[in-house]
């Protein structure tokens, strides 16, 4: 018996839950925010625009990313809760409809010597199980491939206490895939002897020619000189082989000083651990100069840079060992992978294929597994955090990228826009910090932050669609079609830079001539080898000063006097004034508020809670003592000028009473590069990735060099700073400088007056110059994918 149906046309009634389409963000009040609200849809891509520092930042991460992230932690365990990072809830008075939050940052990608582009992503774990099950000879788990696990053995006796308690014989071993020479870094570091002491002279007579090692120094050449292991009075190189080995490599003995007890230790292991551990970036620069000099890493001579045992390399698939897949181009390894057919592993091949195809639709095809993870670019780190959520089944999840075509030619940013729109099409919430027209130009809405920068900044300057951005009338607006022209005379070169036989990480053997006393452009697509012919190829010795995409190091206490070298000058102009020691106005060191030691708040732990930061009662958040703040110069004391904006600072440095020409010339670089909105006393952790390149340029200008390398200076800057750039770069040549500057904003290209195009591809693809000479040649000539990009960006 059938049965005919009608079908229902009547329209289904409205649920409550259809009306949870909005990000509902009200009374924010974040770092520089001034209680704004703000609707934002859900299931659409929004972008936020502002000039850098305008509160973009604060807005997108500080408030709706941080809210979200804290309360998905708090649906965990106390005990849980305590393992994971405290979120204190952002200062706003509304935050409603927010969904799961998943951030793609710039944030680098943990630089530890055994983290690469494959351990990362998830791809050298799939790559080990492929390989335990189809090398040949097997030789283990998935663990025998991995070089982060080394191998081991151990045999004992065990007592079980259990019942009548009794003793079983045991034994261990674990096969891991680690090179027992280099402990699975890859390098060795090899450490010139001559840079540490002069072996002609004795311990007595200064031998030591460290950074910093006095004669007086307990620490240093006193425990060696009165340990009892060396004659002092004899020159080193007559020690005795047991001398020379306890001067070099003892372990760690108890020695007594003149009735203090020290503890002696090989020079070799007390460099390591005092100067080769840190962070080369956070070394001052005498201590960077000296381990430049004195250490050279070297690939290990073992396992040939593989960081893998002898048996990892020797297990192969159709001839290709693990570490043979991992040193492929991915695109290749996704070509071999490809071609594989085992259906007992069917589902992992799969899964491999999926992953290693991301890389390439992403961009990144160029890139290598076996790439350490700490040499990635900003933007590269970004792109690497993606490939995980591109396959990703999840909806109604907000997404939120921080200028995610960084790094990008003007080629692969259309890649990028599709990439964005396509996870907003799953359904999920896309927000977007960004400065680039060609990605603005895709938002279904558009919040404009602004006017200006710092505390001219926090306010909603527009929010609606990208027309109405257009003839809105803010700045963004006004400059969203600025395009500018191509020189119509360029400088005449003062001479050249040649470099031959260029051959770093996917260079082919490159000849190029670059010229000098003029603003050179190096560009071309992603992963062509910019950076590898500037960086690797120009010598960074004297009278060149490089200025890369490295993070600023620095705590909450580091701010822009401190980074610059601005409060020296500052302190020394108090000190005389008032006739007391500069050391009373550091808020690290003798005028430090004795309640809050100098960080204007107190900060109390709660455990699984977040800390809650209070300001010190004590000096009311000034950092200072009161004794201190009694000390004037031109009016002001040293808490009142830390307050002060760099535009403020630079005014009152310049004349009068406060007159300080050293303090006022790093005032003025910084308003030269834009800064000018700057607190002095700001922290560093409350900065833009913007200002924060910015400020290392600032700081950088000073240093006494006739070429100055620059790497992408246009990252995080907003279309109208662009053209204060470029008038900054006309200012260093014009200055007799040779500017060198690595780019793909096509305004820097077009106000260049020489460019260097590399490729035509990524990779092994790339390496080649494709192109050299002026911009309008190249718009002319339109042969590179640059040249296309730039005559349809100049309208030629």
């Amino acid at each position: 018996m059938s049965r005919s149906t009608t079908p229902d046309t009547s329209t289904p009634p409205a649920r409550a839950a259809d009306r949870h389409d909005l990000i509902r963000v009200q009374g924010v009040r974040e770092n520089n925010l001034k209680d704004i609200s703000v609707e934002i849809p859900k299931r659409r891509l929004t972008v936020f625009t502002g000039v850098s520092g305008s509160g973009k930042s604060s807005l997108v991460f500080d408030t709706i990313a941080a809210e979200s992230q804290r309360l998905i932690n708090e649906t965990y365990s106390a005990f849980v809760q305590g393992f994971m990072p405290t979120l204190a809830r952002p200062e706003a008075d509304v935050l409603d409809g927010l969904t799961t939050a998943i951030i793609v940052d710039q944030q680098r990608i943990g630089a530890d010597p055994r983290s690469t582009v494959g351990t990362s992503t998830d791809a050298n774990a799939m790559l080990r199980i492929l390989f335990s099950r189809l090398g040949r000879p097997h030789i283990g788990s998935p663990n025998a491939y991995s070089f982060n696990v080394p191998s081991v053995r151990a045999s004992g006796a065990v007592t079980v206490e259990r019942g009548d308690a009794r003793t079983v014989k045991q034994t261990y071993s674990r096969t891991g895939g680690m090179c027992p020479h280099c402990e699975g870094r890859g390098t060795v570091t090899d450490i010139d002897l001559g840079q540490l002491y002069d072996d002609s002279k004795s311990i007595a007579e200064g031998a030591f020619t460290i950074p910093g090692w006095k004669s007086d120094s307990w620490w240093t050449v006193r425990i060696y000189a009165e340990s009892g292991f060396l004659d002092p009075n004899k020159p080193i190189r007559e020690f005795t082989e047991r001398e020379m080995r306890d001067f070099l490599h003892r372990e760690p003995t108890k020695v007594k000083v003149e009735g203090v007890n020290l503890t002696y230790e090989g020079l070799i292991p007390k460099l390591r651990k005092s100067m080769l551990s840190k962070d080369r970036e956070a070394m001052q620069p005498h201590i960077r100069a000296f381990v430049d000099r004195a250490v050279t890493f070297t690939a290990c001579p073992e396992c040939d840079g593989t960081r893998l045992s002898e048996g990892a390399r020797s297990s192969k698939i159709r001839g290709l060992s693990i570490a043979d897949a991992c040193a492929l181009q991915i695109d290749d390894l996704a070509d071999w992978v490809r071609g594989l057919d085992e259906p007992s592993v069917a589902p992992l091949l799969t899964t491999l294929q999926r992953t290693l195809d991301s890389f390439t639709e992403i961009g990144l095809g160029y890139l290598s597994l076996d790439r350490p993870s700490g040499t990635l670019s900003g933007g590269e780190a970004q792109r690497v955090k993606m490939i995980r959520h591109l396959g990703s089944s999840l909806t109604d999840v907000t997404y939120v990228f921080d200028e995610p075509t960084v790094g990008l030619h003007p080629h692969d940013i259309q890649r990028m826009n599709d990439l964005l729109l396509r996870l907003r099409d799953k359904g999920n919430t896309v927000l977007v910090v960004e400065h680039k027209p060609e990605t603005i130009a895709i938002a279904d809405h558009v919040v404009d932050l602004g006017p200006g920068a710092g505390t001219e900044g926090g306010t909603v300057c527009f929010e609606g669609t990208v027309e109405g951005l257009r003839t809105g009338g803010t700045l963004t607006g006004r400059h969203f079609d600025d395009r500018a022209a191509l020189k119509e005379t360029v400088r005449k070169p003062t001479g050249t830079l040649p470099i031959r036989g260029a051959d770093r990480h996917n260079l082919h053997d490159v000849d190029v001539d670059v010229p000098l006393g003029v603003l050179v452009v190096v560009t071309g697509v992603a992963g062509s080898g910019k950076s590898s012919l500037v960086h690797g190829s120009i010598p960074a010795g004297e009278g060149v000063v490089s200025v890369d995409q490295s993070p600023i190091r620095g705590s909450r206490r580091s701010n822009p006097a401190t980074y610059t070298g601005l409060l020296e000058p500052i302190r020394k102009a108090f000190a005389k004034a008032n006739g007391v020691k500069p050391g009373l106005f550091s808020a690290n060191s003798e005028g430090a508020c004795p309640n809050c030691n100098g960080a204007g708040v107190v900060y109390t732990d709660l455990a699984m809670m977040a800390g809650v930061a209070t300001t010190c009662e004590e000096c009311e958040g000034r950092r200072f003592d009161a004794s201190v703040l009694e000390y004037h110069l031109g009016g002001r004391d040293i808490s009142e000028v830390l307050a002060m904006s760099v535009a403020e600072a630079e005014e009152f440095f310049a004349a009068g009473p406060a007159r300080t020409p050293a303090a006022h010339k790093v005032l003025t670089r910084l308003a030269d590069v834009g800064l000018g909105y700057l607190g002095l006393g700001q922290p560093l952790t409350t900065l833009s990735g913007g200002e924060r390149q910015r400020l290392k340029l600032a700081t950088h200008m000073a240093d006494k060099g006739g070429v100055h390398v620059l790497d992408e200076p246009t990252t995080g800057l907003h279309l109208a700073d662009v053209e204060q750039l470029l008038g900054l770069l006309d200012r260093l040549v014009d200055a007799g400088k040779s500017v060198i500057v690595i780019e793909h904003h096509q305004a820097v290209m077009a106000h260049a007056d020489w460019i260097i195009d590399l490729g035509p591809g990524a990779g092994h693809d790339g390496g080649r110059v494709v192109f050299e000479g002026t911009p309008a040649d190249l718009v002319a000539d339109r042969s590179t994918l640059t040249g296309e990009h730039l005559a349809a960006y100049v309208g030629g």
